[in-house]
C-alpha cells in the first residue's frame, strides 16, 4: 500500500474516515485543506490532529508551492517510515498539490485580482480582447462570459504564465495513491451542515472569531469560509449565513471531486468505520493511480 487520498465536500466525514482508517493501519494523516493550515481557528476551520494543521498564523500569507512542498515531505517521511500517508482534504487545488509535482504559477501582482475583476465589470468583452492581446491561446480557450478564468488568465498572463498551460488534471500523481471521493446525498449533507454549524456556536465559534479579527489576518486567511459572516453579524443572522456559504462550498467541491482522475467514489451517509473498510478494500485491491503515467 503506498498513498491514500480522500476528498469529499465539507461534513463528508472526511476526517473521521481518515481516523478510522488509521486505527486500523500504520498511517500518517496529512491535511490538504487551505483553511485548517492556520492556527487560532480550530472551531470555524473543523480542524482535528493531522499533520499541516494549524502551521501557520494568521498573518502568513498562504502559497499553494509552499504548501506543495510541505505536503511532499511529509509524504515521503510516512513512507519512509514504512507508513501509509493518508492525505485528506476538501481544497481542490491544494489536494492535488499534494499528490503530483505540479507547475505551480507565480503568484499575482498584489490586487491583481480586484484590479482585472473591476477591468471585466466594466466590460467583459473589452476585458477578453484585452487578453486576447495578452494571450491568445488562452483567450481562444475561455469564453468572454467567463468572468472567474477571464479574470484568472489576465492575472496569469500579467506575471508571465498561461492559463493555457495549466494541466491541473492531467498531472500524474508522484506515488501509486488510492483516490477516493466521499458521496453523500445533498439531503443528508444538508443536515450535517446545519448540525455542525450549530455545533460552532454552541462551541464558541464567534468569540474565536472575534480574537482572529483582532490581530493581524492575511489576505488569505481572510477568505476562510466564515470569518465575515461570524465575525460582522449577529448571532440570529451570523448561523444561517454560514450554513448558507457553508452549502455553497460543498457545491463547489462536488464540482472539483468530478474533475479528479482516477478518483473512486465511495458511498459515505455510514459510519466512518464502513467507510473505512470500502477504502482500504478499494486500496487493498489495486484501485489507485499509478505514478509516472497520465491519469
Amino acid at each position: 500500500m503506498t498513498v491514500l487520498a480522500i476528498f469529499g465536500p465539507t461534513a463528508s466525514g472526511k476526517s473521521a474516515v481518515a481516523e478510522a482508517i488509521a486505527r486500523r493501519i500504520p498511517a500518517d494523516l496529512i491535511a490538504a485543506d487551505s483553511a485548517q493550515l492556520y492556527r487560532d481557528l480550530p472551531i470555524l476551520t473543523n480542524q482535528s490532529p493531522a499533520a499541516l494543521v494549524g502551521i501557520w498564523s494568521l498573518g502568513h500569507e498562504a502559497s499553494v508551492a509552499e504548501f506543495q512542498t510541505l505536503a511532499h515531505a511529509a509524504i515521503d517521511a510516512s513512507l519512509a517510515a514504512g507508513r501509509t500517508p493518508v492525505v485528506v482534504g476538501g481544497t481542490g487545488l491544494y489536494f492535488r498539490a499534494g499528490l503530483a509535482e505540479l507547475e505551480v504559477p507565480p503568484a499575482p501582482l498584489p490586487g491583481a485580482r480586484e484590479r482585472w475583476g473591476a477591468v471585466y465589470d466594466e466590460g467583459a468583452e473589452h476585458a477578453h480582447a484585452l487578453l486576447a492581446d495578452l494571450d491568445p491561446e488562452a483567450a481562444a480557450a475561455v469564453h468572454p462570459n467567463d468572468r472567474r478564468r477571464v479574470v484568472r488568465a489576465l492575472e496569469l498572463a500579467e506575471v508571465g504564465h498561461s492559463l493555457h498551460g495549466d494541466r491541473l488534471w492531467a498531472a500524474d500523481t508522484r506515488q501509486p495513491t488510492t483516490i477516493v471521493g466521499l458521496d453523500v446525498p445533498p439531503e443528508e449533507l444538508e443536515q450535517r451542515i446545519v448540525r455542525r454549524t450549530r455545533a460552532m456556536f454552541e462551541a464558541g465559534v464567534q468569540e474565536e472569531v472575534r480574537r482572529a479579527l483582532g490581530g493581524e489576518l492575511s489576505a488569505t486567511a481572510r477568505k476562510i469560509i466564515g470569518i465575515r459572516e461570524v465575525g460582522e453579524l449577529a448571532p440570529e443572522e451570523a448561523e444561517p449565513a454560514l450554513v448558507t456559504r457553508t452549502r455553497q462550498l460543498a457545491a463547489y467541491q462536488r464540482k472539483w471531486m468530478r474533475r479528479i482522475p482516477g478518483l473512486v467514489s465511495v458511498r459515505a451517509d455510514r459510519s466512518p468505520d464502513e467507510v473505512a473498510d470500502d477504502v482500504l478494500a478499494l486500496a487493498r485491491g489495486g484501485q489507485r493511480v499509478p505514478a509516472g503515467r497520465e491519469s
